[in-house]
């Protein structure tokens, strides 16, 4: 399954793009050994201790389709789920692409369920929450992002076919432990849950490889 993901936070007090933000997205791909499902643990890297969190909305295509307008990009969703896009900040750091970092073994989720499209007929009017150990650190609306689902949509399909399950993450609020200056990261023991009302809420614990 292809998985391609586009993080784009918006920070506290932030009213538009991100200094120096390129005029197209920057994608890169996510592969499914990757991703576990909810309650499935999530796996720190014995290479590494900067495994951190980020919340997500996933979209999941329905339709075969390549050069989707954006008026009709909602048109290919079969539904949305939650994602947890773990990642490993120092691998992801070390290249000049964030692949690495972003494709460990079991270090990210996603689920629990699909919910379909006529669901959620707004993407945008949805809040993204993330807690760690029941302490709320990611609060944010899918109305902040800077690019939007039919946006991603019709960015994507301009180059690359898409079809039935691909799936696109879609960013991330402000709020992981990379923004608060990495004085900490996820460690054995850690629950890690990231709730999307109407959509799903999605909870891991993390362990040690």
């Amino acid at each position: 399954m292809r998985r391609l993901q586009l993080r784009r936070p918006r920070r506290e007090g932030e009213t538009g793009p991100p200094a120096g933000q390129p005029a197209q997205p920057a994608l890169f791909s996510r592969y499914w050994p990757s991703l576990v499902g909810d309650g499935s643990p999530i796996i720190r890297p014995r290479v590494s201790e900067q495994l951190d969190f980020e919340g997500e909305l996933v979209v999941v295509i329905g339709k075969h389709c390549r050069a989707v307008p954006r008026a009709d990009a909602l048109e290919v969703v079969a539904g949305y789920t939650v994602g947890q896009e773990g990642s490993v900040r120092d691998w992801q750091r070390r290249a000049a692409t964030p692949v690495a970092g972003k494709n460990f073994v079991h270090s990210g989720a996603s689920g629990p369920w699909l919910v379909t499209a006529d669901e959620v007929p707004d993407p945008r009017a949805l809040r993204i929450t993330t807690s760690v150990n029941g302490e709320v650190l990611q609060d944010g609306a899918t109305a902040d992002m800077i690019c939007d689902v039919p946006a991603l949509i019709e960015h994507i399909s301009a180059f690359l076919p898409l079809t039935p399950g691909d799936t696109i993450l879609t960013g991330t609020p402000a709020g992981t432990f990379s923004d608060r200056g990495g004085q900490r990261w996820l460690a054995a023991g850690d629950v890690v849950v990231v709730e999307i009302p109407g959509v799903g809420r999605l909870q891991n614990r993390v362990v040690d490889e």
